[in-house]
Parts: structure tokens; sequence; C-alpha cells
């Protein structure tokens, strides 16, 4: 479900020597650091708490390795509340300067020219090596004009974890599983019922439309036709996924999921399914990684369906830059991305996260080829990414995707064929595709 540098505004005095790979110094940024002062830079993100302790980990790095700009980071609770409060923001004329957010809520305010156009920086910048991000992540920050309205600060896609201990007592070898097919007879294999009872699931496929839609696009489908006119979100492609999917929950009984609770209760009960040795396996985030004890479990990719060739969404988390900051301040904040974006420290947050580095690159990087050497599962969702598919902007603002929730509900927890709810939701999503 994937760049940053400007000239500053004022006269180039010459390079400077400690700064990020030798960005320019305007006459007053050196006076402001002549003056002791340096340039803020605000900085607006949200995430767990192992994440958002990496990235002021980070920001705090970046204060320490030059002396012109203090980037200054501000939590939110999540990324719903960074995009209201930034509106806010906007409106008051008190916006960040850089702002971590959703692909589709970049796009959002690109639309409406709130973002500053991030190729007049690149474009500046020689030492922006732009073919080293990996595509589907980059890629996500283009507007079909060409604009570049964020750059990836990191990804996201579903792995497969799989109960070490489960897989080796009933003979399964991961790297035999190719396909949704090959899983669902593990899953089977895997299964211990008493009675009509299930005691050990096979597998546990994630809870939501997100795992079902990677299995989709995994199997040749598509969510608009070419050209974005159509909604296909009930073609042979969907229906297939969603009713194997249905079966192997409801009739076969080898899988389960988990729903419902507080927050993010259903995917925490999944994870401690496998961990504690009552499941074989389940679908979750690569973000699940600094969770995860990897003595008991281990990571696989997504596998393809049928004859069709894995392609799960990688989600890319964007830095953007908002309209309206002094030409210092947007310098430092191309500063501050791209130095968050390069191998270094790329290694750093994928290691201790879980999250996919942007940059091919990171797999040069010493300490992290000791550490995959260690902890091979950091790998994964890296190589998976190579060949992911990126998830479809909806143009309705939310209501395709939202149907695709409901229907998702509907075969995931009330066993109504994939068919029906399929149809429904295409039905529903293809009116507001027309109403706009």
């Amino acid at each position: 479900m994937k760049t940053m540098k400007a000239a500053a505004a004022v006269l180039v005095l010459g390079l400077c020597t400690g700064l990020l790979g030798g960005c320019q110094k305007t006459a007053q940024a050196d006076s402001k650091e002549d003056a002791g002062d340096r340039v803020q830079v605000k900085v607006w993100y949200s995430g767990g708490k192992t994440a958002t302790k990496v990235l002021d980990e980070i920001i705090q790095q970046f204060n320490s390795s030059q002396d012109i700009y203090e980037a200054k980071g501000v939590v939110q609770a999540d990324y719903d509340e960074t995009y209201e409060k930034l509106q806010a923001a906007i409106a008051g004329k008190k916006q960040p300067d850089v702002v971590l957010l959703d692909a589709d809520k970049a796009v959002n305010l690109a639309e409406k020219g709130l973002l500053e156009d991030l190729n007049t920086f690149v474009e500046k910048d020689a030492s922006m090596n732009t073919e080293d991000f990996i595509p589907v992540f980059y890629n996500q920050g283009f507007t079909e004009d060409g604009e570049l309205f964020a750059i990836p600060a990191y990804g996201t896609t579903q792995v497969m974890y799989y109960n070490i201990e489960a897989f080796e007592k009933a003979g399964i070898q991961a790297d035999n599983i190719k396909t949704w097919q090959d899983l669902a007879q593990a899953a089977e294999s895997m299964t211990v019922r008493e009675g009509e009872e299930t005691t050990f699931y096979g597998w546990e496929p994630m809870y939501n439309e997100d795992n079902l839609m990677d299995a989709v696009f995994s199997n040749g489908g598509s969510v608009f036709s070419e050209d974005g006119k159509s909604v296909l979100i009930n073609s042979r492609e969907w229906v297939e996924v969603w009713e194997a999917f249905r079966r192997w929950i409801h009739e076969d009984k080898t899988m389960r999921i988990h729903y419902g609770g507080q927050g993010w209760q259903y995917w925490y009960d999944t994870m401690d399914d496998v961990l504690q040795n009552r499941a074989g396996g389940y679908t979750g985030s690569s973000g699940d990684q600094a969770d995860l004890d990897f003595s008991v479990v281990a990571a696989m990719p997504q596998p393809g369906f049928h004859d069709n060739p894995p392609a799960p969404v990688a989600r890319a988390l964007q830095f953007t830059m908002v309209k309206g900051g002094s030409d210092e301040a947007k310098q430092g904040a191309y500063e501050f991305m791209k130095y968050f974006t390069e191998a270094e420290q790329q290694a750093k947050w994928s290691m201790e996260t879980g999250y996919v580095a942007v940059r091919q690159s990171v797999k040069e990087n010493e300490e992290f080829q000791a550490f995959s050497e260690e902890n091979p599962q950091i790998l994964v969702p890296l190589e998976q990414s190579m060949h992911a598919s990126i998830l479809p902007i909806d143009p309705t603002g939310g209501k395709v995707y939202d149907a695709l929730k409901i229907a998702a509900d509907k075969v995931e927890i009330e066993n109504i064929p994939a068919q029906e709810a399929l149809d429904e939701a295409q039905k529903t999503a293809q009116e507001a595709l027309d109403a706009l």
C-alpha cells in the first residue's frame, strides 16, 4: 500500500564542510551561527513508543551533526491527529516545517497546494542520490504532474511470521510456500481439532481489509480501471481471493482472525497466539519485529496467489514540507529530511523498529550487514518491498476503502459470501466515484 534540498534564499558564502554532505550556507544563516543562534526547524511526527523514541534520537543526532539548524520534534498521538492539528495550524499560520504523514493525507495537502515541491531542492543537490531510493516508496511522493510533494521516511509492508516449532513439527519448509494455496495446505497440516472445535489454528491472517487486498494484488487484481473511471473490486480476481479466505476461516477452520476490543488489541492477540504456541503463524506488519521473539518465530515473504507473482502493498510514511516557512527553515527542513533518509540513519531506524529502510544502500551499511546476519528477518520486508505494489489513492476521500472495510467485516466476521459482500461494496464505491 511508495528529495529534499533547496538553495537558501540569500547569498552563498561557501561550503560548510561539517553539514550533511556539503550544503551551502547563506549570509543570514552564517550570521546566526556567529551569534550562536540556530535556524529552528519544527518537526511533527507520531508512531508507537519505540518508533518515536528512535525518531527523537535521530533528531538529536541531526542537531549534533551540524551547527546551523536545530530540529525541534513534537510528538502527536497518531497520524489522524497530526493531520487534523496540521490543518488548524496552517489556517492559523503556525504550521510546522516538516510533517510525517500517511501517503493519502500528504496527497490531500499537495492537491490543495499546501506543500512545497521538493524537486526545487533535489535538483540543486548533486549529493542527493534519488536513484538509491526503493522505487515503490519514492514514487509515492509524486503527483501526476511530476511534483515531488514528499520524501519517504520509512516503509511498511505486511509479511508472514511463523512459529518455528510448529513448522518443524509438521515438516513444513518455509521456502516451499510459494502461494497462498501452499500456505492453506500447510495450515491444514498444522491445525489441531478436538471434535468439531479447533484448538490450534494453522494460520491467522490479520483482521482488516489490508491483508485481503494484498492477496488480491498477488492474484492480478486492481482497485480501479486504467482510466480511473471504474471500481473493479467485485471482479473475478477479488472474489476468488476473498472467498478463499472466507472458506479457510469459516468452513475449513484452519485459519482464524481476532477482532474487536480496544485499539490494537486484536493485533496483539493475534501475535500472542503465535508467540504462545496457539497458532502456526500470522500475517503482520514489518513494524512488529520490535515486539517479536525470534527464538520462537521466523519471517518469510508473502506468497503469490495461484500462478501469479506476489505483489503485496508497501506503504510509505512520508516527510512533507509545509508551505509558509522562511527560506532558511525550508532549507533546514530539507537538510533534516535528507539526513534521516541517509543509509546510516535508515539502518538504525530499521534495526531498532523493524520498519523498512527506504534506501537500497542500507544493505551496504556495515552495522546493518552484521545485524542482518544475526537477525535475517530484517531482510524479509526489505526484499519484499522490491517487488511490492503501491496502494492506489482513493479519489473519493476514502469512500472506496471504507466500502472495502465493510465488505471485509462481512466476509471475515459474518461469513457472508465474497461475491455478495463485494458486489455491495462495488455499488457503493462506484456511486462515490461517479459523484466526483
